[in-house]
């Protein structure tokens, strides 16, 4: 906890102002040196694989992996595209992967690379592609796929914050069910990826470790908003 001390002196303003902003300095400098320290990353994401009593975890770059789940939108991508930091588990009774992905777009000058993380939800299904989530997100990954069609809602709100893209229109609305749509104006910003057997968030840049929990959390919670008669094994 920072105590605020007021000083009636200039002096003692200047010198209170300029130890705050050091603070401050102090604060974004280890921010930014744990973003690039990706050992440090690995290290956090080892001890929550312990924490949440996962299968394993694996830092190292794996292509297979990717080769493998490569119909999903962010892994298809052929320039440079891998996982790692991969962890392996079950949580709250759903089996899952979460895993960081790095891409590279564009050439030339305008050669830019990604980085993001997954959390990718398995279930026996296979379903249709869908993407829910916001304008570029939805135009940048489902274009470049072929699937164009932007569905519309009676919900003129949920319409203009999201954008839902499948090339089965029942299987949308199935999925953007009322309580599905109640749930996402809630959580605006959430960029979903449902796919063959995976039901996904992805996040760019990556997501920071202590949110991870969370967003587990409402990972499962949007597969438990999933009418029960999309799964033939429920």
């Amino acid at each position: 906890m920072i105590a605020f001390i007021h000083s009636s002196s200039p002096e003692g303003n200047f010198i209170l102002i300029l130890t705050l902003a050091a603070m401050v300095a102090a604060g974004i400098i280890t921010a930014i040196r744990r973003a690039r320290n990706p050992r440090s990353r690995s290290l956090e994401l080892w001890a929550l694989t312990q924490q949440l009593k996962f299968d394993s975890f694996n830092a190292e770059r794996n292509d297979e992996f990717v080769m493998g789940w490569s119909f999903l939108s962010r892994l298809s991508q052929d320039e440079d595209c891998y996982a790692f930091n991969i962890l392996r588990g079950t949580y709250k009774g759903q089996k899952l992967f979460v895993f960081d992905y790095h891409y590279r777009s564009g050439s030339g000058k305008n050669e830019e690379g990604y980085f993001g993380t997954m959390l990718m939800l398995v279930v026996k299904e296979a379903f249709p592609r869908l993407t829910v989530g916001p304008e570029n997100f939805a135009l940048k990954f489902t274009e470049a796929l072929g699937v164009t069609n932007d569905i519309k809602f009676e919900s003129a709100e949920f319409s203009q914050r999201f954008r839902v893209r499948s090339a089965d229109k029942k299987f949308a609305y199935d999925v953007c069910n009322p309580q599905m749509i109640d749930y996402l104006l809630l959580n605006s910003g959430l960029q979903i990826e449902i796919q063959g057997s995976v039901i996904s968030l992805v996040f760019e840049p990556q997501l920071p470790v202590r949110q991870i929990e969370f967003n587990l959390q409402r990972l499962v919670e949007i597969r438990s908003r999933l009418p029960h008669y999309l799964f033939t094994n429920a």
